[in-house]
């Protein structure tokens, strides 16, 4: 280890090399993410490259990942459509929840940004994409007869609505108030994924699977071109 004097009595005062941060849980998903997609334009039919990957591209990977999902979606035909907790099992397919698609495009799209990528040509951001999310999210909603729940508005501040309390009381006791002293006062056109799950979803065993798929299945004959 490197050593340099201090200049007062020859102590000794040790370099520290520079150690990286360990990166976050999200940072660290966000990158598995990223390799995962680079991945599969690369097994592609043909291969893809990242410029000319478009937003059909995108939901054509997010319709590939639903063979890795872990949420039953119920079709129309089935008897448990529409039904919050089913008492039995059913034949109905295993699919992407539409939370964990959600998340994982947020991802990819901060991904491909942050790997040089321009915000206007975002495929991750594009509307196709942005409609097909949507109607995923809906069509699970009455497969499951759970509807989706907007967030709620936050209502103003205790002091918001006190200084609003105040300055009308004022007002109507023909108070004048001098102000100069004092006071107070954050998807696609043309597909469509029917139901939703009962079953939960789980994103980290859904990646492994994903992953360990690529890597035994390199040339993987099931991916065609749009």
């Amino acid at each position: 280890m490197d050593a340099i004097s201090n200049g007062c009595g020859g102590g000794l005062v040790g370099r520290s090399s520079s150690v990286a941060a360990p990166l976050s849980r999200y940072e660290s998903q966000k990158r598995r993410d990223w390799n995962t997609f680079l991945q599969y334009l690369k097994n592609h039919k043909p291969p893809l490259s990242l410029l000319r990957c478009s937003g059909a591209h995108v939901i054509e990977f997010m319709k590939y990942l639903d063979q890795f999902g872990k949420t039953k979606v119920h079709t129309l035909g089935c008897t448990f459509f529409g039904h919050p907790n089913p008492p039995a099992p059913c034949t109905c397919p295993l699919k992407q929840a539409w939370g964990s698609l959600d998340a994982l495009i947020g991802r990819l799209r901060a991904a491909y940004e942050e790997n040089g990528g321009k915000p206007e040509s975002n495929p991750f951001g594009a509307r196709a994409v942005r409609i097909y999310l949507r109607e995923v999210r809906e069509s699970q909603a009455k497969a499951r007869g759970i509807p989706y729940e907007k967030k709620k508005r936050k209502r103003p501040t205790t002091a918001a609505t006190a200084t609003t309390s105040n300055a009308t009381n004022s007002s109507s006791s023909g108070m004048v108030v001098d102000g100069s002293g004092g006071g107070g006062s954050s998807l696609s056109d043309h597909h469509h994924v029917g139901g939703g799950g009962v079953s939960t979803t789980t994103t980290a065993n859904n990646h492994v699977d994903m992953v360990a798929h690529f890597h035994q299945q390199p040339n993987t004959s099931s991916i065609t071109s749009i």
